[in-house]
Parts: structure tokens; sequence; C-alpha cells
């Protein structure tokens, strides 16, 4: 089977971390067919570039290399909103036609998916798309019609969460009997136990320290103000508290300042996941304060590493989190996570319990989506009676 995969949540230059779950999906789905990438980048005048904006440099991983495309369309903030799945379905065009794949695979629902769709209509091939979390929890009227439109005319949708499924079709009206959930997996040859004090004498962390790690984007969606008020809290009480967070993004400078004016707080930067797994096993626990998720990796990954994890009681967070495995917060609760950061430090934990929670590969991920991607050509050969792909347009 031939399968292009569209999606912009995927490595550039400054973002080497960029779309971790997807790569390790489409890295093992490349051993069992025949795969390209797409990755269409909305480029910005520099005048008018969002405060989140990455400069656009290609940068495709490791084992992908020469099967990944990077191609631009021009975009201004909030005015070409409403036509960037258009644009992005012109800059995917020419590469499609070029591979002509037997399916569409689009994760990110708008604008990647829904310029996956006009492209894959017209080349008369199914579509499946990827919802992960933020992309289905749209706010804007404009987004959430287009949004809609992939959810409903896709022919199967793959989620992450059993939550995320149920919002899919309560909210956006998708079809319950095309919705199928595939959950994240975990890298094991590099997310496992390991020798904690090895780990902090490799950082330089004390010995005796009670490290709190954030591994992920630095924006404010992640609850990272409310993060830093409840380390704050909390130190008082606990001196040696060292609150770490890993990753980069909009709110660097803001927190770089915050982190200069504490002694109690480092901020380590994006790392490759080998270098995230042995801050996981230095850690006491990993927190994800965020407004909303869909199945956060970070989380399995930290279990994996036999850490328990505070992260707030948001989308697909508890199907990951238990009482046995972490504790669940109030999202925009600094007070709360206050609470939740002292309670997990007091405990005892079973790491060895809590490494076995997860043992989902990548591979049985990628074998999953792979199905689905059959079944979508089947039911769409059968929808048309047998007659096969269009010529490209």
């Amino acid at each position: 089977m031939r399968v292009l995969v569209v999606t912009s949540q995927f490595p550039i230059r400054d973002e080497p971390t960029r779309g971790r779950p997807l790569v390790q999906t489409v890295q093992q789905l490349a051993r069992m067919a025949t795969v390209r990438v797409i990755s269409p980048v909305a480029v910005y005048p520099r005048w008018a570039r969002p405060g989140s904006y990455v400069a656009h440099a290609p940068g495709a991983p490791a084992g992908l290399d020469g099967e990944v495309e990077y191609p631009s369309y021009a975009a201004l903030p909030g005015l070409t909103r409403p036509l960037n799945g258009w644009l992005c379905a012109r800059a995917i065009g020419d590469a499609l036609a070029r591979f002509r794949p037997d399916v569409v695979l689009a994760y990110w629902l708008y604008p990647d998916a829904y310029g996956a769709m006009l492209a894959a209509r017209r080349a008369g091939v199914p579509l499946v798309a990827g919802a992960r979390g933020s992309d289905i929890r749209v706010r804007g009227g404009v987004s959430r019609r287009l949004t809609c439109r992939v959810v409903r005319d896709a022919r199967r949708l793959l989620v992450v969460s059993e939550d995320l499924g149920r919002l899919a079709v309560r909210r956006y009206g998708a079809d319950a009997s095309r919705v199928r959930v595939i959950s994240n997996g975990c890298d094991a040859a590099t997310f496992h136990l390991g020798d904690r004090m090895a780990a902090r004498q490799a950082l330089g962390v004390p010995p005796d320290a009670e490290v709190v790690l954030y591994v992920g984007r630095l924006v404010a969606e992640k609850g990272l103000r409310e993060l830093f008020e409840a380390a704050r809290r909390i130190a008082v009480q606990r001196p040696r508290l060292q609150l770490v967070l890993v990753g980069g993004g909009p709110m660097q400078a803001e927190l770089e300042a915050l982190a200069a004016a504490s002694d109690h707080v480092r901020l380590a930067g994006p790392l490759a996941p080998a270098a995230v797994a042995q801050w996981m096993v230095a850690a006491d626990l990993v927190t994800l304060p965020s407004y909303s998720e869909g199945h956060p990796n970070v989380l399995v990954e930290a279990l994996a590493c036999g850490r328990p994890v505070v992260a707030t009681d948001v989308g697909g967070i508890p199907e990951v989190v238990d009482a046995a495995s972490g504790v669940l917060i109030h999202p925009r609760d600094s007070a709360d996570l206050a609470r939740g950061l002292d309670e997990a430090l007091q405990r005892h934990w079973d790491e060895a319990a809590l490494s076995g929670r997860f043992s989902r590969s990548w591979s049985r991920v990628a074998e999953e989506t792979l199905a689905q991607c059959a079944e979508a050509l089947a039911d769409t050969g059968a929808c048309t009676g047998g007659m096969g792909r269009a010529e490209p347009a």
C-alpha cells in the first residue's frame, strides 16, 4: 500500500522534536508500506509573524531523509485562516500527483487535513484523518465549521483517546462507525527504569533534591504560569525543591526571567528523547498542568520510567493517570496544583509497578493505523463499485 502522510506537525530545523509521536508512528509505518510525508508549512511575512511562529526550515528526522517534503504557502494571521486549507491543498497537490498514493493519511484537522481532503478528493483516493487534541477543540466559528467538514468527510477518523472520540461525534457530527481510537505508544528502548542517583550525577542534580519535571512546549496553555506559582508556594516548606522545564516555545523569555529570580528553577531547553528519559529517571515526578490534552505521550513515557505524574483532569489524561499512578488536579488552579505536587512528593511510589503500566509499542500503533487505511480503501472501493482511483488532475 502507498500511503501519503500529510501533517505540519513534523520536525523542522528549529524544532527538532516537533511531532515526535507522529514521527515514531511514521517510521514504523514505513516498514510496513510505501510511505511519503508532506509537511506543509504556513509562511508569514516578517512584519506579521505570530508570537508562536517558528521560522520554516526543513529538518526531516533520521530514517526518513529524502521521503519528506516541506512545501510552503503564504499566509497572514487571521486574514487567510478561512483560505489556509485551500492554500494547503495547492501546496501539496504536485507531490500527491507524483506519488500516486492509495490512501492519504492526514494529521492535524485544519488546515492540514482539510487541504489533504481537497487534494485526495481530486485524486480519487480516500482520506484518513487523525485528531491529536487541540486541533479538534476549536473555538473559532470559521475554523470549527471547516474542521467539521474534515471530521464528517474522512473515511476514518483516528483519535488518540476515547474522550476525543466522544467529542468528535457529539460536537462535530462525526460518524461513530468511522471513529477509531489508536492511543500512543512508548519507545521502551529509551523510556524505562534507570538508576536515579547515576542520572542525577550526570545532570548535576543534588542527590537529595526533590525534582519536579515538566516536558513540553513552553506555552501558557500548558499551565506553566500556574506551575511556577505552585512551585513558589511549596518551596517555602520544601527548600530542596527543584523545578526543571524541558522544551522550548513562545514563553521562553518570560520563563527565563522568572527562573533568574529563583534559585529552584532550571530551564534545560529542547532535548532529544534519550536526554528527556535521563531527566525523567532523575526526577521525583513529572507534571503536566495543561488546560486541555488528547493522549499526552509525555505521561506514558514518565510512567515507563517509573515516575508518578501530577496532571490536570482534562481530555484523555484520566485514561492514562489514576490514583495508583499519580494525582489529578483542577486546571488553571495553582493552589490545587501545589496541593497535588506536595501530595505526590510525600507518597511512596512503586517504580516497578508504574513502569509496567504501558507496554504498547510504536510498531503496534503503526499496525493499527495501517489497518484503518486498508479499511478506508476497501470502503471506498465498495462505494465506487470497484472503479478504482481516478487519475490526478
